[in-house]
């Protein structure tokens, strides 16, 4: 049974799943059926940070055109632009164990392509989640729902792993970004 979060919350990941070393992240959406014509394409987008917050080497920033981090501990699966069919529709493997010890942080975050030329927010978006699934088993670990609450924005975090006393936490997100992935690379340190 996995532990279902709601914004804000923060839960262990390896203390309480002792000998877990192998997981994947399992993002999800829907759009909603009166979408203005054109069609959506939802991506998922890794920044792996360090102490700071900052992504120090482009590298670390893994996408659909990047898809492993400088060590290949973070590895995205592959881009799936209709969204279509049920179950996640993106996943980044993650080797907890061989996570570089620079980094800090790895933030998940759903960003709408071409959203402002196509004229589309996360209003448009529903059903969206994020979950965590131990790799060897199948077991999954932690979801965290985001809701309905976003509007205007076309870009949004929706958690985060991160270190913390030698342990992986993660941390339900749900922040929304009005700029879309530029403002997230921005605020990473890419731009």
């Amino acid at each position: 049974m996995p532990i279902n979060l709601s914004k804000g919350q923060k839960v262990d990941l390896t203390k309480t799943n002792p000998g877990l070393t192998k997981i994947f992240v399992g993002l999800g959406w829907d759009t909603n059926k009166y979408d203005g014509g054109n069609a959506f394409d939802l991506d998922c987008s890794v920044f792996c940070t360090n102490s700071a917050g900052k992504v120090d080497k482009e590298k670390n920033f893994v996408f659909y055109n990047n898809k492993q981090n400088e060590n290949g501990s973070v590895v995205h699966n592959g881009d799936n632009r209709t969204g279509a069919g049920a179950g996640d529709d993106e996943q980044i493997n993650v080797n907890l164990s061989a996570v570089p010890a620079t980094i800090e942080k790895i933030a998940f975050a759903i960003t709408i392509h071409e959203a402002a030329a196509r004229n589309q927010n996360f209003g448009q978006v529903s059903n969206a989640y994020v979950r965590i699934v131990n790799e060897v088993d199948g077991q999954e670990l932690i979801r965290y729902d985001l809701g309905e609450d976003f509007s205007i924005e076309t870009a949004v975090v929706v958690g985060e792993l991160y270190r913390n006393s030698g342990e992986w936490k993660f941390s339900a997100v749900g922040s929304g970004y009005r700029d879309g992935l530029g403002g997230l690379a921005k605020d990473y340190g890419l731009a």
